[in-house]
């Protein structure tokens, strides 16, 4: 499978129908605890930052390569150089359908069952969260693809001027080692 393939894979694979939880978020509920780490700021010094669109803003790690996936999207990957195997993968893309804050968390892993992913599941999933510029629906999600089992954040994101989505993903197997970065991108977008 070539590294396009892979990258088509993580940004396609999402969160799937087995449990689905949600919580709305609000200045009198405060944020989902799922979503707890997510804190809007500029990217910390040091890292990389490619724009998408007019407003839309993807802040990546600077040891991570710029790859290049789907036409009108952004996108950066830690890459297994022997493998191919991508373990820590980002993306940004413009709204490309029928997908809203209010539907997000259905349409996503429906979105996502379409691209061939495979035992996923939500983990969580909230409306209503800050962003830098906007206000945010999220899912947090595990699936399988062809190769391996992912887990990822994705969000999609609703400005004043754009609609646009995050996907931050990495392998489920170093889930806990590598959501700090991950989440640190996607409290630093900018849709």
């Amino acid at each position: 499978m070539t590294i396009l393939g892979l990258f088509g894979a993580v940004l396609a694979a999402g969160c799937g129908s087995a449990h689905r939880s949600s919580s709305t978020a609000s200045q009198r509920t405060g944020t989902p605890p799922a979503f707890a780490w997510l804190r809007p700021a500029p990217p910390p010094r040091g890292w990389s930052t490619v724009r998408l669109l007019g407003t839309t803003a993807l802040a990546y790690p600077s040891k991570w390569q710029r790859i290049h996936t789907d036409p009108d999207t952004v996108s950066a990957a830690l890459v297994q150089p022997r493998t191919g195997l991508v373990t820590e993968y980002l993306n940004a893309t413009p709204q490309q359908g029928a997908e809203t804050l209010q539907n997000w968390s259905h349409f996503r892993p429906d979105h996502n069952l379409d691209e061939g992913d495979r035992h996923e599941r939500v983990l969580a999933s909230a409306t209503g969260l800050p962003f830098r510029n906007g206000t945010g629906s999220c899912v947090i999600d595990r699936y399988q693809t062809s190769r391996t089992s992912y887990q990822e954040i994705a969000c999609l994101v609703k400005s004043p001027r754009e609609t646009s989505v995050i996907v931050a993903a990495a392998l489920s197997a170093q889930w806990a080692q590598d959501a700090p970065a991950l989440e640190r991108a996607v409290s630093a977008f900018l849709a």
